[in-house]
């Protein structure tokens, strides 16, 4: 078995720009279980595009865009129906970075062994394959960045704006959610940042410049996403999976809060996840349990447990096609802090 036996099939991103999912998605309204929950997650999105002056925050955990959703998240961005990115590192460089240098996640499958996998250079997430050698590459590029940055703390916000900046001149994709949300002005939060590739990449910097070096600043992470919550107090929440960005966008009212500001719960929130709720975990506790956090309103909330890869296409696809996006005008947060950095 060579490697290139393996790295053969690419994993293509879902388009919905190219599939109207509105019929399946009013089907779903009339039917039970997670089907009537999935339409009803698709007409809380909407309402949180038809709110002008909501915030919307995209929450991405996991491996969907590994998965297929790359462009799904792209598209919401370029349609002005998303305002902040809140993802792990993961998301961000491992994936979408990650191709945007030209890399590619490949279909595999989880009937493997995996020692042969280890020898051949392979990590599996799942059934999807990624070569490691790309990986590195991808490393190393987090370290020419840093390298050529101001020795300081940044924020992982200012990071990615620099990571976005450098895929202006070189990326080898057409559509990047780094370099999307750089063009656009929209901001991107890693509070996890170093979990990723970065990690490696920013090691690798410092070690290199021990004296004198960048570093990442969780806390400035969320005191600047909390200025934007301050800014825009109507606020809606879209997750993808749990973890750290769903917790992170979520505790901005309570910040805000300590800080003297009183302003209100996220009065938009669906989260997508398979997690169970019985073990108390953050990750998967449901939404109406924020509310008693005072992180959440309850009027507009859905949990839709189901794997997310086969939900968020047609939720987005459906917010795509009623067009609605179209008389939204971008809010350009990262604006916010020009100046500042």
């Amino acid at each position: 078995m060579k490697k290139k036996d393996l790295l053969k099939d690419v994993v293509k991103h879902v388009d919905i720009k190219k599939i109207n999912s509105t019929a399946v998605i009013d089907a779903m309204r009339e039917m039970s279980f997670t089907s009537r929950d999935t339409a009803r997650a698709a007409d809380i999105l909407v309402r949180m595009i038809n709110d002008k002056g909501s915030a919307n925050i995209l929450c991405l955990a996991g491996s969907t865009s590994a998965g297929g959703c790359m462009q799904v998240y792209v598209d919401m961005l370029k349609s002005n129906m998303v305002d902040a990115v809140v993802a792990t590192g993961a998301s961000i460089v491992d994936m979408d970075f990650f191709e945007a240098l030209g890399f590619k996640h490949y279909k595999g499958t989880p009937q493997v062994d995996d020692k042969i996998l280890r020898s051949l250079y392979i990590d599996r997430i799942y059934d999807t394959f990624i070569s490691e050698d790309d990986l590195q590459v991808c490393d190393r590029t987090i370290k020419e960045i840093a390298d050529a940055l101001e020795p300081r703390p940044y924020s992982s916000r200012e990071f990615i704006r620099e990571m976005g900046r450098y895929l202006v001149a070189k990326s080898k994709k057409k559509d990047s959610l780094v370099q999307t949300a750089f063009e656009k002005d929209i901001p991107i939060f890693c509070p996890a940042f170093t979990d990723s590739s970065a990690g490696f990449g920013l090691v690798l910097h410092q070690v290199k410049r021990p004296g004198a070096h960048v570093s990442i600043d969780s806390v400035k992470d969320f005191y600047e996403l909390t200025q934007i919550k301050m800014k825009a107090p109507t606020s809606g929440l879209f997750m993808i999976g749990g973890g750290v960005p769903k917790n992170f966008a979520q505790d901005t009212v309570v910040c805000a809060e300590v800080l003297g500001v009183e302003v209100p719960m996220h009065k938009y929130a669906v989260q997508i996840t398979v997690a169970d709720v019985r073990d108390g975990a953050c990750s998967s506790s449901t939404l109406k349990e924020a509310a008693s956090w005072g992180k959440v309103d309850t009027v507009f909330e859905q949990m839709v447990y189901a794997e997310a890869t086969t939900v968020v296409p047609l939720i987005a696809s459906y917010a795509y096609h009623t067009s609605n996006w179209k008389s939204r005008k971008p809010r350009a947060f990262s604006k916010i802090f020009a100046g500042k950095s």
